[in-house]
């Protein structure tokens, strides 16, 4: 019985002595089985969103990239306008708009110079990154019709997307051929319209499609929305990519941030630079409209990205919160309590001692009942 419980007690002191020097509870299944499943899926999970931040930090870093080019772009637009006004006036001769024309030619290459080599980790930024809603599309080709003013994406599929928009029921329906999403646009809509100046974002939030409806009397609006314009019309989502930023740590929606940049070329239909000239008055008149609508349009990019990092910055945030809690999770079941240990390996050392002092003792009667015979 004592060299029994002699192997329980040393089999203690070897189990405690083994927690205090790795640290750990669990240091193998047989611990704590149902422990060690549960611990071993919280790392997993730690391993992801460790991952995921640092993808968000990455994400960030590109974005900065893009926009401090785009800030450059902004700054030449600005100097275009201020040559484009200095030659409107008739107080300059020939000469003088000749001067004046090769600083704008050169700024219009600069310009296109910065879209083509803005690069991170070798992924072109300003030449169109990611999905893209087609020129052709048809909800914006009658825009004037459906005062569609804008459409933004955000982890959107590349396809055809239809608009379904019966008159007079104030709802609106948009679907890919495999979601569908139907909104009540009662809310948005005043007496079947937007009102007048102002405008409505229609969220389509599980086709990733936020679309911008202008109402009559808007500045810089093609047109104004009346309940049932939509109908039939449809968006062409063409396929980009590298717009993509994995932020969690499954495969679906809700752990992607997809990013589009429009394609930021001098030359390019966006901004259309390189169809402007000011070599003459009436040229230099007629550009100051387009130079402004590049410099509508580059600032308009450079918010997304901004609107962007904030989110990023706040999945960051979140994630790190996950990350904390869940490690406290996760060390409560797999780290030792190193006093209860401690005090565990006091108690099983005692034992041990004891133990192997009463088998000696045990074996001191033996010889004594023997020298009786």
């Amino acid at each position: 019985m004592s060299q029994r419980l002699i192997g329980r007690n040393a089999e203690a002191v070897n189990r405690q002595m083994e927690r205090l020097a790795s640290g750990l509870r669990v240091n193998r299944a047989a611990d704590d089985a149902s422990g060690l499943v549960v611990s071993e899926g919280m790392r997993g999970e730690l391993s992801g969103l460790t991952q995921n931040v640092r993808n968000a930090e990455h994400a960030v870093d590109l974005l900065q990239v893009a926009e401090g080019s785009m800030q450059e772009v902004n700054n030449m637009l600005v100097r275009m306008r201020s040559l484009a006004l200095q030659s409107s006036s008739s107080t300059l001769n020939g000469a003088n708009r000749e001067s004046l024309a090769a600083e704008f030619t050169q700024l219009v290459s600069e310009v296109d110079r910065i879209a083509q080599s803005t690069q991170y980790n070798g992924l072109d930024l300003l030449t169109g990154l990611g999905n893209q809603v087609s020129a052709s599309s048809t909800a914006l080709t009658a825009s004037p019709t459906t005062g569609v003013s804008a459409v933004q994406l955000s982890a959107s599929d590349a396809g055809v997307y239809s608009f379904m928009d019966s008159a007079g029921d104030q709802e609106l329906t948009l679907g890919n051929g495999t979601v569908t999403q139907t909104l009540d646009m009662a809310t948005l809509l005043d007496d079947g319209q937007v009102a007048t100046g102002t405008s409505v974002v229609a969220n389509f939030n599980r086709l990733g499609v936020q679309v911008t409806l202008a109402g009559s009397g808007l500045s810089g609006a093609p047109g104004a929305y009346v309940d049932g314009d939509l109908d039939g019309t449809a968006l062409m989502i063409e396929g980009g990519s590298n717009g993509g930023f994995q932020i969690g740590p499954r495969d679906s929606q809700v752990h992607r941030l997809d990013l589009n940049i429009a394609d930021l070329r001098a030359s390019g239909d966006l901004l259309g630079l390189d169809l402007l000239s000011i070599a003459s008055q009436g040229n230099a008149r007629q550009a100051l409209n387009g130079i402004d609508q590049a410099i509508a349009a580059v600032s308009g990019e450079r918010g997304k990205l901004g609107v962007v990092q904030n989110r990023l910055s706040h999945t960051i945030s979140f994630s790190e919160n996950e990350i904390e809690n869940i490690q406290a999770s996760e060390a409560t079941i797999r780290d030792s309590d190193v006093a209860q240990e401690a005090t565990n390996l006091s108690r099983s050392s005692i034992l041990l001692h004891s133990s192997v002092s009463m088998l000696v003792q045990a074996n001191v009667r033996s010889i004594q009942a023997l020298t009786l015979l």
